[in-house]
């Protein structure tokens, strides 16, 4: 391992695919109705005025509810693959959780050109 990159390739590589995990996550969440359960929603200034309208929410279905909890699966087991990544062992506890901040931001997947622009 070289002083440019501290990190093993796995690490990375798990770190990563954590990152987007937790980016398709996030899409997926906001395409889906407002409310888990069926709710009724309500108009500007009867509740948090601030937000305007808000319709009624259909809730999730059981396909939906299935994919979420999935995704909160694969997202629980990344994060427990890489904080208990052997190379941890290897590294300080005093510079432990600045090695860390150090992973998260070298394996943070590079923005999509279009998404990049949207923001």
């Amino acid at each position: 391992m070289n002083d440019e990159n501290p990190f093993p390739h796995d690490l990375l590589q798990l770190q990563e695919r954590l990152h987007r995990a937790h980016a398709e996550h996030r899409a997926y969440l906001a395409v889906l109705p407002w409310s888990v359960e069926p709710m009724k929603g309500w108009a500007r200034g009867e509740r948090y005025s601030h937000r305007g309208g808000v319709p009624d929410s259909p809730g999730w279905s059981d396909e939906q509810k299935e994919t979420v909890d999935r995704m909160w699966a694969e997202i629980r087991q990344l994060s427990i693959d890489v904080v208990d990544h052997p190379h941890w062992k290897s590294v300080s506890t005093d510079i432990l959780v600045k090695s860390r901040m150090q992973l998260k931001r070298q394996a943070r997947p590079a923005e999509a050109p279009e998404a990049a622009e949207a923001a």
